[in-house]
């Protein structure tokens, strides 16, 4: 028997759209409430955006394998190995995180007068 991985971005991709994968995805963010743990765990709350017709979904919630897929494909479809995540907790989570600080611009002349 071969064990199925998820090493390559293609077979990644294929897990991530294939029907099972979409429906333990559903089943943990209606166990989760459509909330972030990460923001209900420090007492905030971040939910799912709503479908408006005619326009495509804002994505705000991921649904997160706590042990990676590459790594744990035996997990890859175990209910009690995701959780869901807002876009910003994910990724810190995956290390994706970028500073927010922007660079000054500098004034053409200063005003100040001593």
């Amino acid at each position: 028997m071969h064990a199925v991985e998820y090493k390559t971005k293609e077979q990644k991709k294929k897990f991530y759209r294939s029907k099972e994968w979409e429906a333990v995805r559903q089943q943990a963010l209606k166990r989760d409430n459509y909330e972030c743990q990460h923001c209900k765990h420090e007492g905030g709350v971040t939910v799912d955006s709503i479908k408006t017709p005619g326009q495509r979904k804002e994505i705000v919630l991921n649904v997160d394998h706590k042990y990676s897929i590459e790594f744990y494909p035996q997990l890859a479809l175990v209910l009690d190995n995701l959780e869901t995540l807002c876009v910003n907790h994910h990724n810190i989570k995956e290390g994706r995180t970028f500073d927010k600080i922007r660079p000054t611009k500098k004034k053409k002349w200063d005003d100040e007068r001593w």
